[in-house]
């Protein structure tokens, strides 16, 4: 790997790392379905530009119901989860169980796909469910309701970025593909799409200091960070990587994200430092490294249902 790639590996891993921290800090303010909207919303503003200034052309191939679709269920739904998981985990439980995204795409293969389960893959899910059981029991949040619903909704938002692994492989990559680019922006269309409907109403229901007008700068400050670097600049280093490096390389931002998550927590959010996060976390990178490892041909698919949820 040159030295600009892994510049770029890094660069990634930081920028999704700090997604958590962002959304720990508009949160509070802003709420959590407004978050993920503002998200999505300058994401695909942030996208739309890129398209632009590259001069890519507009042709989805018929394809642009089915990138919509993909966005409701890789970005939409999964933002507004680490959402409601940011109001009482901190950043750094988030970013290790974001990385938990490839053992839900074997269990969502197995179950919905006719993924072949190989006794490795299998101990890769069991050593994952012990890393989150690590992490969640003896971690320096209290053990509580609370934590576990923080928790259940990380691992609901990383099932719909395995889901939409499979679904990106046939609906796009089946069908002829499809220029990346123009993928990542229709998603973010369809994720738009999806919450728009609820923010208006939450928009005229909500009076309390969760509404959008009440924000402050500082909460602004994080959904433009959220949406134009997390979200669309994440995008074009991502698929950077995939062409100079390949996607199974590229894989490796995935063991970076929860160091960079935790690391971010605890400098700017003076989050509490714990063994839980080594143990939780080492018991989820060795579990990742079982059923990534082998996976050669699917990895690309694994990856792009992974995307700037982080």
């Amino acid at each position: 790997m040159k030295p600009a790639d892994l510049l770029r590996l890094l660069a990634l891993a930081a920028i999704w790392g700090a997604s958590f921290l962002f959304m720990r800090l508009a949160v509070p303010e802003m709420g959590a379905l407004n978050t993920a909207f503002f998200r999505v919303l300058f994401g695909a503003a942030g996208l739309l530009l890129l398209l632009a200034v590259l001069g890519v052309k507009w042709r989805f191939q018929g394809k642009l119901r089915a990138t919509m679709l993909l966005g409701a269920i890789n970005s939409g739904l999964p933002f507004v989860l680490f959402s409601v998981a940011a109001k009482v985990l901190p950043a750094g439980y988030s970013a290790i169980l974001n990385a938990t995204t490839p053992l839900m795409g074997v269990v969502i293969g197995a179950l919905f796909f006719g993924d072949r389960l190989t006794p490795r893959k299998v101990g890769g899910v069991m050593l994952g469910l012990a890393g989150v059981a690590v992490l969640t029991r003896t971690g320096p949040v209290a053990f509580d309701p609370a934590t576990v619903s923080g928790a259940l909704a990380c691992l609901l938002a990383t099932s719909c970025y395995g889901l939409a692994g499979f679904l990106t492989k046939r609906w796009i990559t089946d069908r002829g593909g499809l220029d990346s680019k123009l993928v990542a922006f229709g998603s973010q269309l369809g994720a738009v799409a999806l919450l728009l409907p609820f923010f208006a109403v939450m928009t005229i229901l909500e009076d309390g200091p969760a509404a959008p007008l009440r924000a402050g700068i500082g909460t602004w400050f994080a959904l433009l960070i959220l949406g134009f670097v997390c979200s669309a600049l994440a995008y074009i280093l991502f698929f950077r990587l995939i062409a100079d490096i390949g996607p199974v390389k590229s894989l490796t931002v995935t063991f970076l994200i929860p160091l960079f998550g935790v690391l971010w927590g605890w400098l700017f959010l003076q989050e509490q430092l714990s063994w839980a996060y080594a143990a939780g976390g080492a018991l989820i990178g060795m579990a990742l490294l079982l059923v990534l490892m082998p996976a050669q041909a699917g990895s690309k698919q694994k990856i792009d249902g992974k995307s700037p949820a982080s």
